[in-house]
């Protein structure tokens, strides 16, 4: 699962390059999916033939697909099934129950900097994060140097703007698009339903609502707050996220270079939030993650937590600031934690160790 043109097609005809037993499906054509919706396991083997893996993309266009994927893992066992989609509020919630014990689940997302790194080299990425910050890592960005902002117009317009508001029960578009349009203005801050809402003319369970559609549609992602040991640590906040700041900036049509902007410490967190989620997904490694603050406004943007080891990280456009302490409160509380500054002179570092 992942967003549109993070390169899910791309990977799986790398994948099966050169085989001549892959039948691929697209959820997005009528007769596909008219196929699917008249499916018997006779007509399912004819139709299959000598094929070894069906691929089905945009898979959660398909009605029933949780128990059309289990009629072929049930009655041809010996057939592979990949299915992609753009939605995992569509896609997750047709094949979960029929599925169970029966799938495995990977998240793409739009590359990232150790991909980048590896492609070239480290201190190359390295160079070009302030660029990544304002552009992003969407493939085709990435790709088409000189044309980044014509690239990210289709992507939000075509992508944002046409999928998410097709989904049923949507009933205020221009909504939406202010809600999104708030939220980039708001990466890094706790984020309170009722404020945004009155901000955009939205009740908060309807702000919820949307915000929720977002982050299942992978374009925005929540981090909780972390709370265990003081009466005073928030217990219910939000920060939201953009998965790509190319797309952030998009939204509210705001490319200016970095060292131009007056958001770049934000877009720093955002960025390096953004990495870590990747690698952790990618790394398939059991680490839980939030950010931590207290009523008195102290903070620490990353806690991470694996194999009971805390893990406090702040991130710090300015490298000069890379030898503040952690606030005392929170050493206090959890003395075994360990505790790093990530700025752009450490970052690859950080992510490649």
């Amino acid at each position: 699962m992942g967003a549109r043109q993070v390169g899910k097609s791309t990977l799986l005809h790398e994948m099966f390059s050169g085989r001549n037993d892959v039948l691929w499906l697209n959820g997005d054509d009528l007769d596909v999916r008219e196929l699917f919706a008249n499916m018997t396991s006779d007509r399912l083997r004819l139709f299959l033939g000598n094929n070894k893996v069906v691929v089905i993309d945009e898979a959660q266009r398909i009605a029933d697909i949780g128990l059309r994927l289990k009629l072929i893992t049930d009655q041809i066992p010996d057939v592979q099934v990949v299915a992609t989609g753009s939605s995992s509020f569509q896609l997750a919630s047709k094949i979960n129950e029929p599925l169970t014990g029966r799938k495995r689940e990977f998240q793409m997302f739009p590359l990232s900097f150790k991909e980048m790194a590896a492609h070239t080299n480290p201190l190359t990425e390295s160079r070009l994060i302030p660029h990544r910050m304002v552009y992003g890592y969407y493939p085709e960005v990435v790709t088409s140097p000189g044309e980044e902002r014509e690239v990210l117009r289709e992507l939000a317009s075509s992508y944002l703007y046409r999928d998410i508001l097709q989904l049923d029960g949507l009933t205020k578009p221009d909504k939406l698009v202010a809600l999104l349009q708030a939220l980039a203005r708001q990466i890094g801050d706790q984020i309170s339903y009722r404020e945004i809402g009155m901000l955009v003319g939205l009740d908060p369970k309807t702000v919820e609502r949307y915000i929720d559609l977002l982050e299942k549609s992978f374009v925005v992602f929540r981090l909780g707050s972390y709370f265990r040991n003081l009466r005073n640590e928030l217990k219910a906040s939000k920060k939201i996220y953009f998965y790509d700041l190319g797309i952030r900036n998009a939204v509210i049509a705001d490319f200016r270079e970095v060292e131009n902007r007056t958001d770049a410490g934000a877009l720093w967190e955002n960025y390096v939030v953004a990495e870590r989620v990747k690698q952790i997904s990618y790394d398939r490694s059991f680490v839980n993650m939030w950010f931590w603050r207290t009523q008195q406004q102290n903070e620490i943007d990353i806690i991470e937590e694996l194999d009971g080891q805390l893990t406090a990280v702040e991130c710090k456009w300015n490298p000069s600031k890379a030898n503040v302490k952690p606030p005392q409160s929170f050493a206090n509380a959890y003395p075994e934690a360990a505790f790093k500054v990530i700025t752009p002179a450490n970052f690859a570092e950080y992510m490649l160790l």
